[in-house]
């Protein structure tokens, strides 16, 4: 394996890049993001002064930036996209443009530019809704959502354009939750925590449904060691990457348990039966990774960043909320 120096991460200024950057910075890489910085120029601030790192605003779909930008690169790890299912149903032809369109050509120029790794972060929704108590990576994809589709469809593009020279790897992660400097209040165990802590109550819709979850450090644990793996190990292989599968009561009893005894937990019925539940003990198996943070961990971690006043209106300002930030912004 040619040795993995410089990294392109898009979207490296969302959720996941925030806490993945200056990571990849600590562990000596010179890194180049690609983003369009919707949430706030402020979320690299802890490197942004860093001499290893260059900021590049810009869309994934502008190819003139992808074939400037990517020379140089030995690896990309791709997490730019439309994330979730109802931020994509805001509007389909943006979601589409995004998550699909603009992945063929970035991965044909990855490939003609030398890039050696290609690193793609998919979804755990794409296997859709089964029976099975441990859904592993060798079940058939019924993806139910737009979302889900494109994610499984790039998948399939990745695959087909993998070569001796071109090593790819997707991951399918379970539903993030954690802190992070561009912070999002959108996601399970994230919205529990954000209401117990401001409201003193959760609203739990069901509350059978399983949801499975990943620490953010975990999450971006992986993606270090995914440039850090052989080619014979990863190279055109699949994983699924996740804690343990909780419901979505379990969840927020955890949330209560930490936050304290006096959040009310009220229960509502829903139409949306939803339930997700992926199996990990393939990457374990393989590849000896485990995750190492639990879901306390993560509420914990959260009410830390309350109690330091990290987040301001963080039931209403639409920067801690996809859908609310796309709304205002306007992309086409």
């Amino acid at each position: 394996m040619s040795r993995i120096e410089t990294v392109l991460v898009t979207g490296g200024a969302g959720y996941v890049g925030a806490v993945l950057v200056p990571k990849l910075l600590h562990a000596g890489y010179f890194v180049k993001v690609i983003d369009l910085f919707l949430y706030g120029n402020h979320v690299l601030d802890s490197v942004k002064d860093h001499p290893n790192l260059e900021q590049i605003r810009g869309d994934i779909r502008d190819i003139k930036l992808l074939r400037r930008i990517i020379p140089g690169c030995d690896s990309i790890i791709h997490l730019a996209c439309i994330s979730n299912d109802p931020s994509f149903e805001l509007n389909p032809g943006l979601g589409k443009s995004i998550n699909y369109d603009a992945f063929i050509p970035l991965v044909d120029i990855a490939k003609d530019n030398g890039v050696s790794r290609f690193i793609y972060a998919s979804s755990s929704s794409v296997y859709g809704v089964k029976e099975e108590r441990n859904v592993t990576e060798n079940l058939a994809l019924e993806p139910l959502t737009d979302y889900s589709k494109y994610k499984a469809l790039c998948e399939e593009i990745l695959l087909q354009k993998r070569t001796d020279d071109f090593n790819t790897l997707i991951l399918r992660p379970a539903t993030v939750c954690g802190y992070s400097p561009r912070m999002r209040f959108d996601l399970t165990v994230n919205i529990l925590t954000n209401h117990a802590v401001n409201n003193g109550k959760i609203t739990v819709f069901g509350g059978a449904q399983m949801r499975p979850n990943i620490h953010i450090e975990d999450m971006t644990d992986v993606y270090i060691k995914s440039l850090q793996w052989s080619d014979n190990d990863i190279d055109g292989k699949i994983y699924n990457v996740g804690y343990h599968n909780h419901s979505v009561r379990d969840i927020a009893d955890i949330v209560r348990d930490v936050v304290g005894d006096n959040v009310e937990i009220t229960t509502q019925a829903t139409d949306d039966q939803r339930s997700y539940h992926i199996s990990s003990e393939k990457i374990k198996e393989e590849l000896n990774f485990e995750s190492q943070h639990t879901l306390v961990d993560a509420v914990n971690d959260l009410l830390k960043a309350f109690r330091q006043d990290l987040f301001h209106n963080s039931l209403e300002d639409e920067i801690y909320f996809n859908i609310k930030r796309m709304q205002s912004a306007k992309l086409s």
